[in-house]
């Protein structure tokens, strides 16, 4: 499956779970993000390490036009390094060349602290 078509089945899974896509990094019961297909880069090098750069005052009122891969907040955001270091820490960002296990340590230790099992092994990391 291309990675438009996988995003497009996780956005349908979202709707049919209850999503409502309402403000950008508002509050919402559910959210399924594409973080990477394995060393692809899209739509070009050009345009991922723009958005990766974009200052955070910026990434809250823009939004890309097109998918964009990897997903380019994935090494700023302890609730989704923490636990893809649980699966994939020796995956390798294709333009930065850090591991997971790499970009996770070097997220302050409060972010990390922030995201905790809750109960057995079998259930997800998740944000508080």
């Amino acid at each position: 499956m291309s990675p438009a078509a996988m995003l497009r089945r996780l956005h349908d899974l979202e709707a049919r779970l209850g999503r409502v896509r309402g403000r950008r990094w508002g509050e919402r019961n559910l959210d399924l993000d594409l973080l990477a297909c394995g060393q692809l880069v899209r739509p070009d090098d050009v345009t991922q390490t723009f958005w990766r750069h974009l200052p955070p005052a910026r990434q809250q009122r823009e939004a890309p036009d097109r998918l964009i891969l990897p997903h380019p907040r994935l090494q700023d955001r302890a609730f989704v390094l923490v636990p893809l270091a649980h699966v994939a820490p020796r995956w390798r960002h294709p333009l930065t060349g850090r591991t997971v296990a790499a970009m996770a340590a070097a997220l302050p230790a409060s972010a990390r602290a922030e995201v905790r099992r809750l109960g057995s092994a079998r259930n997800p990391l998740v944000k508080r």
